[in-house]
């Protein structure tokens, strides 16, 4: 059902906001002879790259792509948001009417919508006006805050369908009948008015099953999980609309010991119910979160064994099966004011898509949209903060067909019992075929430097003597690594007016240019005309 996209006048104020260089041509082809051309496709982290001590001004770094065939090719889907339905709780629902947030959230599609989060167990759904003088019960707060009723799903979906997302409403898991089966008698009735509605929904039920027993006193393990799943995919078969709806779990928090378990449990019980596997991920302790935590490279490659772990236990039971990273966030315990909103929580979540598509994961779904803690992409005022142009840019630059990088430069040699980790991440898609301001072919490299000295690199290779488009991210204001502000090739990036995105214009380099990275940066550079053979077709 298409819905009318109307703007009425919705943003918050302060009465109604809730709390809340190259060497000679000998050495130039020694060089190039050291290109890898034999990566393995399984795992395609960016190669080590490092300044040697006394070679500052002469360190140069060959770089190339292999363009005949893509090593993954991800969802177009591929990043995605969510909604915390704290948004019910706290009081921001209304708000999702807002030109401004539309508009925002526009410039993302196309994208998944969860609306999932911790939450998600304790809403259940009431299709009646006034369910408290209805049912004789508690008072109206009670219900609006713990319930969903017709009126707050019609304002979801027409958030979502306005601003070009598909919609995935995670149920309520937890209503348990004595013997510990799934009592579905809630997830029924909103099925049932979302059909009438006829409303393109795609379906999870529960969120982090992993957490029941600390959390709510009642455990659910995976076997019993997976029958639940069996349950809710019963219950959408026979509704036209829904036969043939998309379902996806168990989002299950990080893959330790006994999560593991209750995964594998599942698996063998519906591993082939679900349309895609899906997990969340957390980087960071927020309570003891430190601006230069987000340069670790350790805590950047931690996710990587993460994903291994994952896609052990479902190739397990469904070789091939999607997997889906849902409800990623850089910092726990809902981020952390002034850091996992700033410009360097972003070197975290530029690596974090990089690696994914990489390593083969369908989907990301960032965690969240706005309103919840700090880890958001846009803050209570609906301004974008710096996470939020990254993700832009990403969209508008990036395809889906992920290429193998080849690098080629002066490295350390590693001292016996230490690992040599990446400061220097170059990633290499397919630039997105639905930009039109490049023809098909062309490549974008997105390159994060986290060293505290500048990068040069040199396109080798079929990127040689190539145009190319730059689009730098940096720091805006005094605050640096610190800002929730950013500039692009030098220009503050802001809204022109709540209905209008502004234009991401790209610095041309001359065709051979070498590129510098500054340091401590992140930025994009789009290699023209390459008529790169994987990137040609869709």
């Amino acid at each position: 059902m298409r819905v009318l996209c109307a703007f009425p006048e919705a943003m918050p104020s302060s009465n109604s906001r809730p709390p809340a260089c190259l060497a000679p041509g000998a050495l130039y082809l020694a060089l190039l002879l050291h290109l890898s051309l034999s990566s393995q496709a399984g795992d395609r982290r960016p190669l080590p790259v490092d300044r040697a001590a006394g070679l500052k001004e002469k360190t140069l770094i060959l770089l190339d792509v292999s363009t005949k065939n893509p090593v993954r090719t991800v969802n177009e889907n591929f990043l995605s948001l969510q909604l915390d339905p704290s948004i019910i709780h706290d009081g921001w629902l209304d708000f999702l009417s807002s030109k401004r947030l539309v508009t925002l959230a526009r410039g993302l599609s196309p994208a998944f919508l969860r609306f999932g989060g911790k939450r998600t167990d304790f809403l259940q759904f009431q299709n009646l006006r006034n369910p408290a003088k209805s049912r004789g019960g508690p008072g109206p707060d009670y219900y609006l805050k713990n319930y969903e009723d017709a009126r707050s799903l019609d304002k979801l979906y027409n958030f979502a369908d306005c601003s070009g997302l598909h919609l995935i409403f995670a149920l309520n898991a937890l209503r348990r009948n004595p013997n510990n089966s799934w009592n579905s008698s809630s997830a029924l009735s909103l099925l049932k008015y979302s059909a009438s509605k006829k409303y393109n929904i795609s379906w999870e039920l529960g969120n982090e099953p992993n957490n029941y027993r600390t959390m709510h006193g009642r455990a659910v393990n995976g076997s019993q999980l997976g029958k639940d799943y069996i349950q809710l995919k019963s219950l959408l078969q026979p509704i036209r609309i829904y036969s043939r709806a998309s379902l996806y779990g168990p989002n299950i928090g990080r893959p330790r010991k006994n999560v593991i378990a209750l995964l594998d449990g599942f698996m063998k019980v519906a591993g082939s119910t679900v349309d895609a596997v899906t997990w969340q991920h957390c980087y960071i302790d927020g309570r003891v979160v430190k601006v230069m935590d987000f340069l670790k490279t350790r805590l950047l490659d931690t996710l990587s064994d993460q994903i291994r772990k994952i896609q052990k236990v479902v190739n397990t039971y469904t070789p091939g099966k999607k997997i889906w990273l849902e409800g990623v966030v850089t910092t726990s315990a809902g981020g952390t004011n002034n850091l996992s909103d700033s410009y360097a929580a972003g070197f975290l979540w530029l690596n974090t898509l990089g690696m994914l598509a990489n390593q083969g994961i369908d989907v990301v779904i960032r965690h969240s949209f706005f309103d919840h803690g700090y880890n958001h992409l846009v803050d209570q005022n609906f301004n974008p903060l710096p996470d939020y142009w990254l993700s832009l840019l990403y969209k508008r630059l990036i395809g889906p067909k992920v290429l193998a990088v080849h690098v080629a430069g002066l490295q350390r040699k590693p001292r016996p019992g230490r690992v040599i980790r990446d400061k220097l991440r170059i990633y290499a898609h397919c630039t997105n075929h639905h930009n039109h301001n490049y023809v098909r072919g062309s490549i974008t490299l997105f390159i994060i430097n986290l060293h505290r000295s500048r990068k040069k690199i040199k396109l080798a290779g079929t990127l040689r003597d190539k145009l190319v488009h730059q689009y730098l991210l940096q720091p805006y204001g005094q605050e640096g690594l610190k800002s929730k502000s950013v500039q692009l090739n030098g220009q503050p990036l802001v809204m022109v007016d709540d209905g209008t995105l502004p234009e991401l214009k790209p610095r041309p380099l001359r065709a051979g240019r070498t590129l510098v990275i500054p340091p401590v940066t992140m930025g994009f550079f789009v290699v023209k005309n390459v008529n790169a053979l994987a990137c040609r077709y869709r």
